[in-house]
Parts: C-alpha cells; structure tokens; sequence
C-alpha cells in the first residue's frame, strides 16, 4: 500500500520527476506524457461516473465496471512509470493478460445488446455517451503515446492490449449509454456538401 504523508517534494522544481525505478526524467519525456494520458482518461471516467454513468446506467454493474477501469488505469499508470529492465523493474507492478480478456468479456456482453451498425456514427447523443467518447478519444491518445513509446523504449505489450480494447469498451458503452444504439447519432458522408 501506497503512505504519502507529504504532498509536495520541491523535485519537480526544475522540470523533472522520478519515475517508479528512480531515475530521473524530464517532465515532457514521452513516457511521462504516455502515463499522465492515462490518468487524463481515468479522471474523465471519474467525472462521468459521478455526473451520469449511474444516471445513464441504472444497472449497478456497469459502475462496477467503470470502478475497476479506473483501478487498472492506476495499475497501467504505475507499469508505464516503471521501465522495463531499470533496476527497481523486478516484481513491478505490471498489466496483465487476464486484465486485457475481461475488457474483451465486457465488450462482447455490452455488444451482444446493441442495435447492430449500419454506419459509422459520430460522437454525441446522451450526455454520458458523449463524455464515454471522450474518454475513448483520450484513451486512443495514450494509444498512441505508448506505441510510440514501444517503438524506442522496452513497454508491456499488455498495457498496448489493454488500452486498444478499452478504447473499443467505452465505443460500445456510449452506444448502451444512448438507448443501445438507438439514438447513435450517424454519419452521413457527404451531406453538407
């Protein structure tokens, strides 16, 4: 467990921080950016659970869900902040196979409900489904960050799974979120032409 007692070090004073094996980077490192991404997309989760999502979901299930989303993008956090084969990287916290297959459960069981798709369709309709599509448009964001990060660094090829069938979860959750793709708001190619 994790004791902070003393919320300010002065460290970041002059534009770098720790990360989980000590050393030291600059703020704007890439795996900084990577993993302060992620707690971007967990705060606009926290937002949408305390303003809509029970709302929007009366089934306490899906609150459920979105409380161990935000755990595991603490878990996710602490494995990018953590670089693999640094000295303090032995027994690190890590994201895990069997976090990536219960997305994908979850995906499928919230697909199975839904209208099937007849059209790309655009972010919006309810208010939760749109705040779930930010959160899927941050999510994809940190996507990226931490592929590009993989391209130069060592990174869990877990944390890229996770985040790649999140962002696909919060799709299929704004789609539940705006009457089970009823009221998907849909893309007309072409119609202000």
């Amino acid at each position: 467990m994790v004791r902070l007692t003393k919320i300010y070090t002065r460290g970041g004073d002059a534009g770098e921080t720790s990360l989980g094996d000590g050393s030291r980077v600059v703020k704007y490192s890439l795996r900084v950016e990577a993993y302060g991404t992620v707690d971007e997309a967990n705060t606009i989760i926290g937002l949408g659970r305390i303003e809509n999502a029970r709302a929007a979901f009366p089934n306490p299930d899906i609150d459920t869900l979105l409380a161990r989303i935000q755990n595991d993008l603490f878990d996710l956090g602490a494995d990018l902040c953590t670089p693999e084969g640094g000295c303090r990287s032995e027994g690190a916290l890590r994201i895990a196979a069997a976090q990536v297959e219960r997305l994908e459960r979850e995906i499928d069981r919230i697909n199975a409900s839904l209208d099937p798709l007849e059209s790309f369709i655009l972010p919006g309709g309810t208010p939760v489904a749109g705040q779930l599509h930010l959160a899927r448009t941050v999510t994809r964001r940190a996507e990226r960050l931490v592929t590009e990060l993989a391209a130069s660094e060592s990174v869990n090829t877990e944390s890229i799974k996770y985040l790649n069938r999140l962002s696909d979860l919060f799709f299929v959750l704004s789609r539940a979120a705006n009457n089970n793709g009823k009221g998907d708001v849909l893309w007309v190619p072409g119609a202000n032409r």
